[in-house]
């Protein structure tokens, strides 16, 4: 029997380093011939053709637009992760294995759901940063296959006692990068008016964490001394978002020619290289008006484009702040250029000797807010390294350039990524689909044994009322030694757990809304009136009128339990329900477009006003329903 693997992240078909490395993974998979798949795509709803776009059993992990909105926010970034769908996919999947790809974030509260560690979990991850984000560290005791894309995140998590993290690299399919031949390359510089011009690349996203200012900088520098080099900037990235590049260049005295960017028609897909010259300018290439931009997420080269685009340059500097994993650095070594490479983060694997690459040199300072040591990279060692590299013999430039290529081939290669992950899902083993799968209830019952020191003692309340492990180097665990190092009683935190746990349970017994509708084949209307006396009272006149209008549909009314009394009597109505949050959301129960709701109308006459949009009612107008 094949052995069944859910792997979670990026939709395999998007235009990120998360996609990228989830189609490669599931290509090479899929190609063994061993396993069942199933994809679930952040980014797309459940089912949408693009879940057909695959050879492999697909479905979106977002929800419904319509019930995201009577959600905060922190939820709806939850849900777009994939939260509640997770559980569907694995219910209805059952996987062996289940491969998370995505920032740590991304799995917020998964440790809680029933089937975690019953199933075997696997997270794999990017961490660019020290110190550690600490809920890299809180979650580390509950992931048993934790996997990070670069070994600086390793070591850290390492020397924390976490020897159970491993690094696993962001896969890449070496075959889209390569070196061309020179003539290829002379032709290619002559298309784009090119001749003999030293040609610095960078291939990025303007992200603030892309150390823009210093590269500029550091150029400036490097063409001031090195006038007879014909130095050009080659900038492959928007201009629209992040850095303000063309003031950043005005700043430093950058003549506006000497630094190129890409631009891409988004009607013909042609790509030019050129000097900045705005938006939305007219194709030369199909005459479309003002369909070239800057290349963007949106709109951008294909693999094959990119290649030729490092073919245009003499070498490659990536100077930034810190990073996950950064693919450009090795498409860029694929095509067999000298790589300049911030040492720090990610950065230390891709500027070691045995890499075929350069170290930048930097300096630290601290993100606001969050803390963490962040690189700024030294304009001037930048320069020096540019130098450096221009004065290398071709043949050296070559045999480091051959280097480079291989040292990618050896540790990133889908291949090779795609091996070491297949060794790992066979090694674990098949699920046995015999637990409850229903939300988990904590231990409010339960009570300490005597005798614990209170590094015990707070693990042991973890563990057995609120189902979750932790260590010492997990926040809560600090906050309680605090607590009692501060004199708090012992039995007062075990009476703390015991609320969290009671307070768990009451909401995990809370039933769907849905579940607590009739079976009336969806001929509703709801009344949403949450308080007070005198407006249940109101209501209650109201739906005898309502009724005779809408003789076939049922009448659902939702205030709170205290006002029930007031209404519960009136032989008009098919339902009396508590008032729950959730249905303040007006198009998540009359729905919207092709999308189906729960009720045909639904009034919310203690708010009906010309601010809020419940007054549509799928076209339905015959009523008589308002409070004046």
């Amino acid at each position: 029997m094949k052995k069944k693997v859910l792997i979670h992240s990026n939709f395999c078909k998007a235009f990120t380093g998360f996609g990228k490395n989830k189609k490669n993974i599931l290509r090479y998979l899929y190609d063994t011939g061993k396993y069942e798949l199933f994809e679930l795509a952040n980014g797309l709803q459940w089912e949408e053709p693009r879940t057909k776009l695959v050879p492999w059993e697909c479905r979106g992990s977002n929800p419904n637009p319509r019930n995201l909105a009577s959600l905060d926010a922190k939820s709806r970034r939850a849900e777009g992760y994939g939260f509640s769908l997770v559980d569907k996919a694995v219910e209805e999947f059952k996987p062996d294995v289940y491969i998370g790809i995505e920032d740590i974030w991304a799995f917020n509260n998964f440790h809680q759901k029933p089937w975690w560690n019953k199933v075997n979990c696997m997270v794999w991850t990017t961490l660019d940063s020290l110190p550690i984000l600490p809920q890299a560290i809180e979650y580390a005791p509950k992931i048993k296959n934790y996997f990070v894309w670069a070994s600086f995140a390793e070591k850290a998590m390492n020397e924390m006692g976490y020897n159970h993290v491993k690094t696993l690299r962001g896969s890449l399919d070496t075959k889209n990068f390569y070196r061309m031949s020179d003539e290829d390359r002379n032709q290619l510089r002559a298309k784009h008016k090119l001749n003999d011009e030293f040609i610095i690349g960078f291939v990025f996203r303007n992200q603030l964490r892309k150390s823009v200012p210093n590269l500029l900088e550091a150029f400036r520098r490097f063409k001031d001394e090195n006038p007879d080099s014909k130095a050009k900037l080659l900038l492959h990235t928007h201009w629209g978002e992040g850095w303000d590049i063309k003031n950043l260049m005005d700043e430093k005295g950058i003549a506006s020619i000497d630094v190129l960017t890409t631009y891409v028609c988004e009607s013909c897909g042609t790509y030019y290289i050129s000097p900045f010259k705005g938006q939305q300018v007219d194709c030369p290439s199909c005459g479309s008006k003002k369909t070239v931009n800057t290349t963007n997420t949106k709109k951008g080269v294909t693999e094959e484009q990119l290649n030729e685009i490092y073919n245009l340059m003499d070498v490659y500097c990536h100077p930034f702040t810190s990073g996950g994993q950064e693919i450009p650095i090795q498409e860029a070594k694929l095509t067999e250029l000298v790589t300049l490479v911030t040492n720090y983060s990610c950065g230390e694997d891709s500027c070691s000797e045995q890499s075929g690459g350069f170290a930048l040199d930097w300096s630290e300072y601290r993100e606001p807010g969050t803390q963490f040591i962040k690189a700024s990279t030294d304009p001037q060692h930048m320069s020096s390294m540019l130098e450096h590299v221009y004065s290398m013999s071709e043949k050296d430039k070559s045999e480091m350039g051959k280097k480079s290529r291989q040292w990618v081939i050896d540790n990133f290669s889908v291949e090779v990524i795609g091996k070491q992950l297949e060794s790992i899902i066979d090694s674990m083993p098949e699920v046995d689909y015999d637990y409850d799968t229903t939300k988990k209830l904590m231990n409010s019952e339960y009570t300490p044994p005597e005798g614990l020191n209170s590094d015990e003692f707070i693990i042991d309340l973890y563990k057995n009322i609120v189902d979750e492990d932790v260590d010492r180097n997990s926040k809560g665990f600090k906050h309680w030694k605090g607590e009692l190092a501060k004199g708090m009683k012992s039995e007062d935190i075990v009476s703390h757990f015991k609320n969290i746990a009671k307070k768990h349970n009451a909401q995990g017994s809370k039933p769907k809304l849905e579940d607590l509708l009739g079976d009336d084949e969806g001929k509703r209307i709801a009344v949403v009136i949450p308080e007070s006396e005198t407006d249940v009272l109101l209501v209650n006149s109201l739906l005898r009128q309502l009724k005779n209008n809408y003789k076939n549909y049922n009448i659902y009314i939702f205030t709170k339990v205290e006002y029930f009394s007031f209404i519960e009597d009136n032989k008009a109505v098919y339902k009396l329900l508590p008032y729950r949050p959730e249905l303040e959301a007006i198009f998540a129960l009359e729905g919207r477009g092709s999308d189906k709701g729960l009720f045909d109308m639904v009034f919310f006459p203690n708010v009906t006003t010309q601010k809020n949009p419940c007054y549509i009612h799928n076209g339905l107008s015959k009523n008589q329903f308002s409070l004046r």
